[in-house]
């Protein structure tokens, strides 16, 4: 037996109408009726049927215009003949039955004429222009809109069956009097409502019908049962549209009921309609198969709802469907929304999301379909257009935690790459959402047994593919030592525990990282564990909820562990806060109805707010949203109300610090203010015309700006839903006429409107003519037409006699002969003609005079003084140019005159330099070998590996792990493997080779000799790799470990020598170029000189200067004593902070030692008169050129020649700022200039001389001075430097130059070239250049970023001198090579005779530089952390285990050597007390 679920709708009153919008694909009218089959859709509307893909894409269309005629069958029947849409018609079919007959490949279409004819054709379900057959038959109801049909087949016989539509009829109400043109049904069998009489209530029955063989029979089968979804089982509830939930053991049915007399209050239940076959067949009192009422029958049985799922204002559809064990609703609403809602086997829904939702208020159509092809797409019809709406975004969702907090049944984390539907992961390597609903994707215990032993529980979840189980693993990790026992049970999916190996956890808790792998999705989670025992406090729901977040239960008013107590956080919700707060109520919110991207500023009124920290926006079942409040004077505060996703209903209430949320307002999302129209349409360039929009929403918009003024925001005047009205915002610098686009400004969004404005230029009025008019004077103004479209009331106008100003009354406006003409009256005015009109439009004010006789002699006289005026402007222009020649002479005079004397400047400065710069260096500075070395070795972490200056003495007894590593690396064949293997690795850099190069070097420093075989190994092993491709390329960079191994070998080989010998002229030179740039002026700010040897450094916009000599005075006590004067040298371009450096300086050049008070705090005075005047680098009298200070200089307080300063502390004066120096200011350079004028216009600067024109190559002749000035410190410097003492060069000089000439020999290598190149690499690139450019690495000094550039230009020159190419220079080529290009060649004779001289020299024998590397080592012993350094070796060497051991076995290495490495290994394993830090 075969049952039949049907549900009739008994409407009493009027029945509504569904209509929806969106924009997939737009129909010519309104829809009535659609289906789905296969892979097609069919839409029926007022006049067309539609056949169109299952994407949307029309297929074909057929009129429902036809005509109607008379037939012979049935007897008098009418027949309906379609036409095409240009013939005569005199009917249309409008279809209320649109049924596919799948199983026989065609489509059922059923309707009504205009003279209410029953009509249904047979289409073909491919081709509905295909009629395969047609009849006149009544089937659904005469008039209204669609009906509910199904079709149901009946089985006659095993091998005969048959089908038949079952559809629902509202009650028709015929008038007796009006004749029916059609006739009765002659094959249908109606099941009649007896009661359809009675009035008021809505009624829902559920009908149970057996297939039987006949109609009749199985009418007769009817049993019902009443659907109650409320609770008091009144009439109320009407039901607005309904779905079966496929699927499941039960058969669940959803119906969308309103809850109020309207439609608007709305909500979703579930209902559980399985069959109950155990009544009475067809004794429903309400229905009846015969037509006959039934005395004494039984009130129905009443069905209530398993479920309340949803509430939402005007839901008008729902479409239901499974996803494995979830069910998901698909939710059309009255305010053009589709809303996805999924619910589990428990009916908890979780958070709807919004899969559509249109910018206005169109209702959804009752009826939703799901797309037969992929079911991954619904049908969401609206009124006139039908969408294609995709099930679920799981592609928009990056990670697996987005992935699986979207709760969508739909969605799965495919092979940890992306989100997305489940079919369309193919090797079934997924995870998803559980079965039920759960909080978090993973999460955790903390149970205590009772021995004490701690188990940290992980719970998973998920669901999962075939194959994501096979690998389910858990890694747990804590900041130290081993978290977990070895033995502790295996992970079993969904969880894995640990068996803590520690019973005592930190009372400050235990960090603990968990990483969860199921099949190749990795999962990672950061926990605290806590001790519950150590949760302690009063039992307030704070308490609580720190508990049960911490893994633990709850107990008794206390924490206690998991196993012992109560997880679900439900159990604080009945405890009180503990904090001592007024309980906040609310009031009102204004606004309370916005659109759904929010609104700025709302207001909240209530009592209690003062302790109120967020408003708190809530939608069931989601994660609320919370927005900070302020202005809180604790009956109102302001807030932005945020957007929302979706429309409709939201509770309110407000946060206190405690976490308690108090108050149950609302506020309701609507749709967005959209433009349709604007009123006028144009507006006048100067703005402030008052302009109208018309659309709807338009009460939400906050502002108004057009496309050309963004920044100006309009706000609207008077606003309602239809109209907005504001004032236009003028054009500013857009001129003519243009189009401009009005934007509404809502919360944060700018919304377009769908029209236009037009800006014209302002009217132009030309005239007024008055008139008498009785006792009144009626005035006309005369205005040039054009296209605004002024109006009356935009005008008011003034007649204006003497001061007086008499108001004019709008009356008409006229347009004549392209003219416009506003007419208007002055009432009971007692002139009769005004000189004047005043004429007032938006913000503008025009003033016209009268046309009189007066004007005419007024013009006339005008013609007569414009030849006057004319003669007048050619004598003062032709004065003026006079004047302006004359002064642009003498300014090309002044300018000549400049440059001569800065070329005479610049020519005496080169015949007068002299090397007087050495008054006084005072003691080198040099720093100490280990200092030296570091600094060469780690440039960027000397420190490191330096022992203490108290131990240098002492030999620190190595641990046994690193002497085990220690011996290790005294093994060539171990030490040049491991290197080699290090060097093949892509993860070693170039900073880690130099790093293991130098950590070589420091850990083999006693061993020089050793070190010396391990430099030449590996680089003939080197010279092996280059030589097949470029030889002249070796040693060029520092790209390998050995280069940079050969660098530091040479700063220990010649350190001696460099401090014996080269250090004093290094030194010297380095003196010479900081005194020499000092001479001249300095600019604080950018550092920049008037003497200089890097043309980048050139102060070329100096300005005239002269030179000082300052009697300095320094505070001796504190009573007021000075010390005897000392003479500084000091220019008057100096800024205050360069005259504090220049004294300083002076006093150590003078005493030996530096001052006992640092730079910052040092502040200097000048004796003003007899009076000290503080000098500041910057205060009042400071001259500020735009927004940019100029620091002050001597120049500025005006210090004469021979002025005395005196030097105080400034504990002793303290300062105006508490900023020790400008310079600490992260925008010293942008604030502050000094010699350097700022990028601002001319005129704003005071000082005429500042403005003089200043010309970079007039003052190249500086750089020229600078060089001769230090030549002779750096001619001795290079000489020093290629010199040999005792006409021997210097040991590891010879004999690596000789080691080279081996390799040469060995290598066949003929081209003397490239040996030359190789010593140039190797000994002036590799040392000395390093040295030359870096003498902060000899000395205790400070490299400024001048000095750098100076010192480039010098070590260019050096390696100019060794090269064996002869460039030819031109007017083009950069100055830092013509400085030196004469000196090059006589360098580079002399360098030609080293090199000769070296290689001419006897060889010194292995013994003898044996003897001097042992020398070397003995020297330095014991200077540097040894132990550092092979702990830092032995890093490398554990990250590349694998690979040394296999370079081992492929180099041959003996078994002994791999069992050294397997014990040095194991001991700094096993070393706990050893620091990586």
């Amino acid at each position: 037996m075969f049952l039949l679920p049907a549900l009739l709708f008994i409407l009493r009153g009027e029945p509504g109408r569904c209509r929806g919008e969106d924009g997939g694909f737009t129909f010519d009218g309104d829809i009535r009726h659609f289906a789905v089959a296969t892979n097609s859709v069919y839409i029926a509307t007022e006049e067309k049927l539609y056949q169109l893909s299952h994407d949307l894409t029309l297929v074909r269309s057929l009129t429902q215009r036809g005509l109607l005629s008379s037939g012979s069958i049935p007897p008098g029947g009418l027949h309906f003949h379609r036409v095409s849409e240009a013939d005569p018609w005199n009917t249309t079919l409008r279809v209320n039955v649109l049924l596919p007959f799948v199983d026989n490949n065609t489509l059922i279409s059923c309707g009504v004429t205009d003279d209410e004819c029953g009509y249904c054709d047979i289409l073909d379900l491919m081709d509905i222009s295909n009629v395969v057959y047609r009849e006149s038959i009544q089937v659904g109801p005469r008039r209204g809109g669609a009906s509910v049909s199904v079709l149901v087949s009946v089985e006659k016989s095993p091998s005969r069956s048959e089908s038949f539509i079952l559809t629902a009829v509202p009650p028709q109400h015929q008038d007796k009097k009006i004749k029916i043109r059609c006739p009765s049904d002659y094959k249908t069998i109606n099941l009649h409502n007896t009661d359809d009489q009675q009035s008021g209530g809505n009624k829902v029955l559920l009908i149970w019908l057996e297939v039987k063989t006949t109609k009749a029979e199985t009418f007769e089968s009817l049993r019902s049962a009443r659907l109650s979804p409320s609770e008091d089982g009144g009439d109320g509830n009407r039901l607005l549209a309904s779905s079966v939930i496929p699927g499941g053991p039960s058969v669940l049915w959803c119906g969308v009921f309103s809850v109020d007399a309207g439609q608007s209050s709305t909500e979703l239940v579930v209902f559980d309609i399985s069959p109950d076959l155990s009544g009475k067949a067809d004794t429903d009192p309400d229905f009846c198969s015969d037509g006959t009422d039934k005395p004494g029958v039984k009130k129905a049985k009443t069905l209530r709802p398993e479920a309340v799922l949803f509430r939402q204002n005007n839901m008008t559809s729902v479409l239901a469907v499974r996803q494995k064990a979830w069910m998901v609703f698909f939710i059309g609403t009255g305010d053009g929304q589709l809303i996805k809602l999924a619910v589990d086997k428990n009916y908890h829904a979780v958070c709807p999301t919004v899969l559509y939702r249109a910018n206005d208020d169109r209702r959804v159509f009752p009826k939703m379909h799901l797309d037969q092809v992929d079911h991954k797409h619904v049908y969401v019809p609206f009124q006139n257009k039908m969408e294609r709406v995709p099930v679920s975004k799981c592609s928009t969702y990056t990670n697996v935690e987005e992935c699986w907090s979207a709760q969508d049944p739909y969605c799965v984390w495919c092979g940890s790459k992306s989100c997305t539907f489940e079919d369309d992961c193919k090797d079934s390597d997924w995870v998803s959402i559980p079965d039920t609903y759960q909080q978090k994707m993973v999460s955790h215990s903390v149970e205590r047994s009772q021995t004490g032993q701690i188990t940290f529980n992980i719970q998973t979840h998920l669901t999962y593919g075939k194959k994501a189980p096979s690998n389910f693993a858990c890694q747990f990790a804590g900041t130290s030592g081993k978290l977990c026992r070895i033995n502790g049970p295996p992970p079993q999916f969904p969880q894995c525990a640990c068996i803590l190996s520690e019973i005592i956890l930190p009372a400050e808790g235990l960090k603990v990282s968990v990483k969860i792998r199921l099949g190749t999705t990795e999962l990672s989670e950061r926990l605290m564990l806590t001790n519950c025992s150590d949760i302690r406090g009063p039992p307030t729901s704070v308490v609580c909820q720190q508990c049960i977040k911490a893994g633990c239960g709850w107990s008794n008013s206390h924490c206690t562990w998991a196993n012992q107590g109560e997880r679900n956080d439900s159990v604080c919700q009945t405890l009180k806060s503990g904090m001592n707060f007024s309980r906040p109520e609310i009031s009102s919110i204004t606004p309370s109805v916005v659109s759904f991207y929010g609104r700025n500023h709302a207001v909240l009124r209530g009592h209690n707010l003062s302790d109120v920290i967020r408003v708190r926006i809530q939608i069931k079942d989601c994660l609320p949203r919370e927005s900070p409040v302020w202005n809180n004077t604790g009956v109102t505060l302001t807030f932005h109300i945020p957007s929302a996703d979706s429309k409709g209903v939201v509770k309110i209430c407000v946060l206190l610090p405690d976490g308690s949320c108090h108050g149950d307002s609302k506020i309701t999302y609507q749709s967005a203010p959209s433009c349709t129209d604007i009123i006028p349409s144009s507006t006048w360039v100067s703005g402030k015309r008052k302009v109208t929009l018309t659309g709807s929403h338009l009460d939400f918009v906050e502002g108004v700006t057009h496309r050309h003024a963004p920044q100006v925001v309009k706000l609207p005047g008077n606003s309602s839903y239809q109209n907005l009205t504001y004032d236009t915002p003028a054009a500013g610098s857009t001129q003519g006429t243009f189009n401009s686009t009005v934007f509404l400004k809502v919360a944060n969004e700018t919304l377009p409107c769908s029209r236009s404005i037009t800006y014209y230029p302002d009217p132009v009025f030309t005239s007024f003519a008055s008139t008498s008019k009785g006792d009144d004077v009626r005035i006309v103004i005369e205005k040039e037409a054009d296209k605004l479209d002024m109006t009356t009331a935009e005008l008011s106008a003034f007649g204006i006699q003497g001061e007086e100003q008499h108001p004019c009354i709008m009356l008409v406006k006229e347009t004549k002969n392209k003219s416009d003409f506003f007419t208007c009256e002055i009432k009971s005015s007692p002139i009769t003609r005004f000189q004047q009109l005043k004429i007032n439009y938006g913000d503008q004010t025009i003033t016209l005079q009268n046309n009189s006789s007066s004007s005419f002699l007024f013009m006339l006289l005008v013609l007569l003084l414009i030849p006057c005026i004319i003669i007048t402007v050619i004598i003062v222009y032709r004065s003026k140019q006079k004047k302006l020649t004359a002064k642009m002479n003498r300014r090309i005079e002044d300018l000549e005159l400049n440059i001569r004397n800065d070329i005479r400047q610049g020519f005496v400065d080169l015949q007068t330099e002299n090397a007087d710069l050495m008054e006084n260096v005072g003691a080198i500075p040099f720093l100490d070998y280990k200092h030296f070395a570091s600094r060469i070795f780690f440039p960027e972490s000397e420190s490191l590996y330096i022992k203490d200056i108290g131990q240098d003495a002492v030999r620190v007894q190595l641990d046994e792990c690193c002497q085990g590593l220690s011996r290790l690396i005294q093994d060539q064949l171990f030490l040049t493997s491991m290197v080699h293997a290090l060097e093949e690795q892509k993860s070693f850099t170039i900073k880690d080779k130099c790093a293991l190069a130098s950590l070589l070097t420091v850990a083999l420093h006693g061993n020089l000799s050793y070190l010396t075989e391990v430099m030449e190994a590996l680089l003939k092993a080197l010279m092996q790799q280059s030589s097949n491709t470029q030889p002249k390329l070796l040693l060029r960079r520092t790209e390998s470990t050995v280069e940079k191994l050969l660098t530091n070998w040479m700063s220990i080989c010649l350190y001696g020598f460099l401090r014996e010998s080269v250090g004093q002229h290094l030194f010297l030179m380095v003196s010479a170029l900081t005194q020499q740039i000092a001479k001249g002026p300095v600019d604080c700010v950018t550092e920049k000189a008037l003497y200089t040897l890097n043309e980048d450094w050139l102060l070329w916009q100096a300005p005239d200067f002269s030179c000082l000599r300052l009697k300095v005075l320094f505070a001796v006590g504190s009573d007021g004593e000075v010390s005897e004067p000392l003479e500084v040298n000091a220019l008057s371009c100096d800024a205050v902070e360069q005259v504090k450096e220049k004294i300083l300086s002076s006093f150590k050049a003078k005493f030996g030692f530096a001052y006992n008070i640092p730079l910052r705090d040092v502040c200097i005075e000048y004796d003003k008169n007899g009076c000290f005047v503080p000098l500041d680098e910057v205060d009042r009298s400071s001259e500020v050129v735009g927004v940019v200070t100029m620091l002050n200089t001597l120049n500025h307080y005006k210090v004469p020649d021979g002025a005395t300063i005196k030097v105080l502390s400034k504990r002793t004066r303290p300062p105006l700022s508490p900023q020790g120096s400008l310079k600490d200011d992260e925008d010293f350079s942008g604030k502050y200039f000094h010699l350097i004028d700022p990028d601002v216009d001319e005129d704003q600067r005071k000082n005429p001389e500042r403005k003089k024109l200043k010309l970079k190559e007039v003052h190249l002749t500086k750089l020229l001075s600078t060089k001769v000035a230090v030549h002779s410190f750096v001619e001795n410097l290079f000489k020093t430097i290629w010199g040999t003492p005792h006409s021997r060069a210097l040991l590891a000089v010879k004999y690596f130059f000789d080691f080279l000439d081996t390799q040469a020999d060995n290598m066949k290598i003929t081209d003397p070239d490239v040996l030359h190149i190789w010593k140039t690499n190797s000994l002036p690139l590799r040392f000395w250049v390093n040295i030359l450019k870096n003498p902060q690495f000899v000395f205790d000094m400070e490299k400024t970023q001048h000095l750098d550039g100076c010192l480039s230009v010098i070590a260019q020159a050096f390696m100019d001198s060794f090269s064996l190419s002869d460039t030819q220079l031109g007017k083009h080529a950069p100055t830092n090579k013509l400085l030196y290009a004469k000196d090059i060649p006589k360098f580079k004779q002399e360098v030609k005779a080293y090199y000769k001289q070296i290689r001419e020299q006897s060889p010194i024998t292995d013994s003898e530089f044996k003897e001097f590397l042992q020398v070397e080592s003995k020297k330095h012993e014991n200077e540097f952390n040894e132990a550092a350094a092979l702990r830092e070796l032995y890093r490398y060497i554990q990250r590349y285990s694998t690979e040394i051991k296999e370079k081992l076995d492929q180099n041959g290495a003996p078994t002994e050597l791999t069992e050294q490495l397997h014990h040095v290994k194991n001991l700094f394993d096993g070393l706990k007390s050893c620091s990586w830090n």
